[in-house]
């Protein structure tokens, strides 16, 4: 019995699974067009960087798969997610705020290698 074909290529656009939405937001921090930076945890943490500035917050799947966030004390927001593919590699993620429609696009930071001189 043949195991399953390969995994088809990412395309710009395309809505990230709910299965998938984890490992797209921790695969590495996120650089936004405004300079401001982006970090999401495992264990459902995020943390944004206005100016050097950090607000800590949360961040989950609800039980319709849309992804969630929340910034004590008071504000949660909803978002479609999608990828932002550059060639045939994830290059970050299309946050499309709902309702609203408001776009952000977080683009996956280059990773450094500190041993790397």
């Amino acid at each position: 019995m043949a195991g399953p074909g390969p995994t088809p290529p990412l395309q710009d656009g395309a809505r990230i699974d709910p299965s998938d939405v984890a490992e797209a937001l921790t695969k590495a921090p996120f650089v936004y067009g405004d300079g401001n930076t982006q970090t999401f945890t495992p264990d459902g943490r995020t943390v944004y960087t206005d100016g050097g500035t950090p607000t800590r917050g949360e961040w989950g799947v609800d039980d319709d798969g849309r992804f969630w966030s929340f910034w004590p004390p008071t504000f949660r927001s909803s978002y479609d997610l999608a990828w932002i593919v550059d060639g045939d590699d994830a290059a970050g993620v299309r946050f499309v705020a709902r309702p609203g429609g408001q776009v952000s696009e977080g683009r996956y930071a280059p990773r450094t290698d500190a041993a790397t001189p």
